[in-house]
């Protein structure tokens, strides 16, 4: 193990052509020292070159040119990318819709787990996660544009004892760019003031075991030996230790270091619990059904937290999915275990550029770790977005004409949660609506249907849910529907709404009428 700047890291260890694995979540545990010393590289030298990219889930802060993996967006630098999410990287989604590098969108967990297997030594990933859902080969077997159809397939169809699965091949990996707080004399590094571990150790033994480089970043170096209960990368993994500027080793977006999100320690400070971070003033003190001041996510987000139960296992996606645990705290729904996919377990999931930090966390296990949990069903219910539904109850929230979200952990989570509720309003584009005494009005309608025909991309399939008989949900401002045998299913409508003008005519196939 050698000490040097991430400056000679890039230049000893990244090769042009190599595969590097990049870890991050969305702004917590980007390695960004390292991420912008191999783009100052390349704008420098023109090298390396010809790289395929891996990360598991999405890294930035969704602007141009933004931070972590955005930074890597160069013609030239990458010629591949693997991930589970772009949004929160513009310029890398541009590459791939103007066929400019190959594409590959899978499932965030899947990801997490194929660093594991290719440590290993397996030939990939068998799992059912993907079944029926773009990844699947039957459909487009996760490739996003005419490079990656090139390039070749990634995701293959086989069956076990007459039961369909996925195998999502293993590949090697020849760098991986890492993230940790501490390291001492043996190259041990801990992550005592870092909000998640997220598959740090999975990603170095990957490397080493197929012949490649770890280096990591870290906040500092100690003189002493660490604790071992808290090294998760140790040193006999590591190769090089870049000690990073502080302003790019930031905790999370938000936060240059918030002790909420370490937990227990926290908890003590002057005998008192602090409060919550994540969550905007406006989001915890709002009211409902005010006329002059009226929000549609809270409205959205109370009907959804009707769903709720005492001990429920909870998983609460990004975006609208946020509010329901602030709902739930102020109507004194108690005992939920919140989660995210990122490794916390307990506490307040955090939003924003924190999303995936937990303030008070009771436990935090690495990402893999968490997946296996969801991907067996360990999740009671889940909350996630709503941009389209078409008349077999999928839902995309993955890919829209010149928007490339990708899937993230949407496929892991809603595939296999014993309970799903998809929320968002019922139109977008400019839709308004008041809340006057008990009623819903739509003042302006959103000009974009997403009750489609056919989605643009299955991110999650209606199919295998009935075929499943998983319970489904699906919950807007001005109605409620669910998937009942396979048929989308009115069930709820508002106060206010007219079936037909409001509902029916903007809906773009026909659905079954269970409501007075």
């Amino acid at each position: 193990m050698e000490i040097i700047s991430a400056q000679a890291a890039i230049e000893k260890y990244v090769k042009s052509g190599s595969t590097v694995a990049v870890e991050g979540f969305i702004g917590l545990m980007k390695p960004e020292e390292l991420i912008i010393a191999l783009r100052d590289r390349f704008l420098q030298t023109g090298k390396p070159r010809d790289l395929t990219i891996v990360h598991c889930a999405g890294q930035g802060d969704g602007t141009s040119p933004g931070c972590g993996i955005n930074r890597l967006a160069l013609e030239g630098l990458v010629s591949r990318i693997i991930a589970s999410h772009f949004a929160m990287a513009p310029d890398m989604q541009r590459l791939i819709l103007e066929n400019k590098i190959a594409g590959y969108n899978l499932p965030q967990g899947v990801i997490s787990h194929l660093y594991r297997d290719i440590a290993q030594g397996l030939p990939g990933n068998v799992t059912h996660v993907g079944l029926g859902t773009f990844v699947d080969p039957e459909l487009q077997g996760g490739k996003l544009n005419e490079k990656a159809c090139q390039a070749g397939e990634l995701v293959e169809r086989i069956a076990i004892d007459g039961k369909p699965y996925l195998l999502y091949k293993a590949f090697p990996i020849d760098v991986v760019f890492l993230r940790a707080t501490s390291c001492d004399a043996k190259g041990n590094c801990s992550m005592e003031r870092e909000p998640v571990t997220l598959e740090v150790t999975a990603m170095a033994q990957a490397a080493k075991n197929s012949g490649g480089k770890v280096l990591v970043q870290v906040e500092r170096i100690s003189d002493a030996p660490l604790d071992p209960r808290s090294v998760k990368i140790p040193g006999c993994l590591v190769d090089a230790v870049i000690v990073a500027k502080p302003e790019n080793h930031r905790m999370t977006n938000d936060f240059d270091f918030n002790p909420e999100f370490i937990g227990s320690s926290a908890r003590n400070l002057k005998g008192s619990r602090q409060e919550p971070v994540g969550r905007s003033q406006n989001s915890c003190n709002s009211q409902l059904a005010t006329r002059n001041s009226f929000d549609v996510r809270r409205f959205i987000a109370q009907r959804a937290a009707k769903e709720l139960v005492p001990g429920a296992v909870v998983n609460l996606g990004i975006g609208m999915p946020e509010e329901i645990s602030a709902v739930a705290a102020e109507e004194g729904i108690s005992d939920l275990v919140l989660t995210t996919e990122s490794g916390t377990i307990g506490g307040y999931p955090a939003s924003g550029g924190s999303f995936g930090a937990a303030a008070f966390p009771d436990c935090i296990v690495t990402q893999p770790e968490q997946f296996d949990f969801y991907d067996g069903g360990g999740l009671d219910i889940a909350f996630l977005g709503l941009a389209q539904l078409d008349r077999f109850g999928n839902v995309n929230v993955s890919k829209f004409g010149s928007k490339l979200a990708g899937c993230g952990g949407f496929i892991n989570i809603t595939q296999n949660a014993k309970r799903v509720v998809f929320c968002g309003t019922f139109t977008s584009g400019g839709l308004k609506v008041e809340f006057q005494d008990g009623r819903l009005k739509i003042v302006q309608e959103g000009k974009i249907k997403k009750f489609v025909r056919d989605v643009e991309q299955i991110t999650f399939s209606g199919r295998r849910a009935a075929e499943t008989k998983q319970d489904v949900m699906y919950i807007t401002e001005r109605a409620t529907f669910r998937l009942i045998d396979g048929v989308v299913t009115l069930t709820e409508l508002a106060p206010g709404v007219d079936l037909d003008r409001d509902v029916l005519s903007l809906i773009e196939f026909p659905v079954k009428v269970s409501c007075e």
